[in-house]
């Protein structure tokens, strides 16, 4: 049984402007973790970074299963034709002029001291086309596309018969939670065949783990019953999570065991537990959010008819505006209030003064809250 297309997931508009909103602390506070940003504090913060390294988990993973609920959604109302020509129109076209007017500051300034000025630089930084931060844009094309065909599979008879076993399994407290298994397995055998930590798109050990994420929001945005359970076992999901935080931990603090283990078996052990929490804090956060967030003030639908050219242009800013803040002789924390304060003003500014009242680049929809892709 599937979830009304006409019916308000309230939980998904929350949840989409408070981890965008999380994305933008996250790379406010990366000058000050010592993690070799594209502007770096010359002190840094280890407390700070112990404590990144745990959100960055779930952040991101939740925002494609979100982007994958989307799909489900929004192609149960259009034609796939459509589907695809307005993905297209609202992701590449945003995603090509951000490559050629929004990422090249950020190049510039990682590499100041290589020209003589910016527009001396322009050229060479713009034929570049590095996606940069963008690169969740360029996923959220390529996995778009997938969604076409993946929702077609989602509707067979052989779907129904799988759902049917789905929805008995998830009866069970734990049921959900198994589907971390297939996570870990996705995430340690890709991770080892392609040992690289880029971004991009052909790198598999990145792509194959958000597209888990993408589809699973598929599946369970597809069925009525999969989506409930969610709510119903998010207690449940808690305890794991908490118990899934202290395996995290208690192996990012374990003392070197390089004399005892091999290095592909500390990595496997690394992205198992990861996995444990970025599947947990999905469940959980989902769950909570299904319960508590049913009301979408007019405050939060501006929020999300703005928050897709917040996430494109907001590192940008921060790294623009950083560098400077970073070059003050005064403390960490008071640097890092005032980049988030002088960056989210100014975000803020250019997403309600430009985008908003020129409807700038299809950057800007009066209807996004219904297009959960636009993020």
């Amino acid at each position: 049984m599937k979830i009304d297309s006409n019916q308000r997931l309230t939980e998904l508009d929350w949840l989409r402007v408070i981890l965008i909103f999380a994305v933008f602390i996250h790379h406010v506070l990366m000058p000050f973790n010592g993690d070799n940003w594209h502007i770096m504090n010359n002190e840094s913060s280890k407390l700070l970074d112990d404590i990144m390294v745990y959100f960055e988990q779930f952040r991101l993973p939740i925002l494609f299963f979100i982007s994958g609920a989307g799909a489900v959604i929004l192609l149960s109302k259009i034609s796939a034709k459509k589907f695809a020509a307005d993905k297209l129109l609202r992701l590449l076209i945003p995603l090509i002029i951000g490559m050629l007017l929004v990422v090249p500051p950020q190049s510039y300034i990682e590499n100041i001291n290589q020209y003589q000025s910016y527009w001396q630089a322009y050229p060479s930084l713009a034929l570049n086309f590095s996606t940069n931060h963008l690169w969740f844009i360029e996923y959220l094309i390529v996995f778009s596309l997938l969604a076409i065909p993946l929702n077609i599979i989602l509707n067979t008879n052989t779907s129904a018969k799988v759902f049917k076993y789905i929805v008995e399994l998830t009866k069970f407290k734990g049921g959900l939670f198994l589907f971390v298994g297939l996570l870990i397995a996705i995430k340690i055998s890709f991770s080892l065949w392609f040992p690289s930590d880029d971004n991009k798109i052909e790198n598999l050990s990145s792509s194959t783990y958000y597209l888990f994420f993408f589809i699973t929001g598929m599946i369970f945005v597809a069925n009525k019953h999969l989506w409930q359970r969610v709510c119903e076992h998010r207690f449940y999901h808690l305890m794991m999570l908490l118990i899934s935080t202290v395996f995290f931990y208690g192996y990012y603090y374990s003392p070197d065991l390089s004399a005892y283990l091999s290095l592909n078996i500390r990595w496997s052990i690394w992205w198992l537990v990861c996995c444990l929490v970025s599947w947990s804090a999905l469940l959980t956060i989902l769950g909570y959010a299904q319960f508590y967030l049913k009301k979408t003030p007019q405050w939060l639908r501006l929020s999300n008819e703005l928050i897709y050219p917040f996430y494109i242009f907001h590192q940008t800013v921060i790294v623009v505006i950083g560098y400077y803040i970073i070059s003050w002789q005064t403390a960490i924390w008071i640097k890092a209030v005032a980049l988030f304060l002088s960056a989210l003003l100014i975000t803020c500014g250019i997403c309600l003064f430009i985008i908003k009242p020129f409807n700038t680049c299809l950057l800007y929809t009066s209807d996004a809250a219904d297009d959960l892709l636009c993020v």
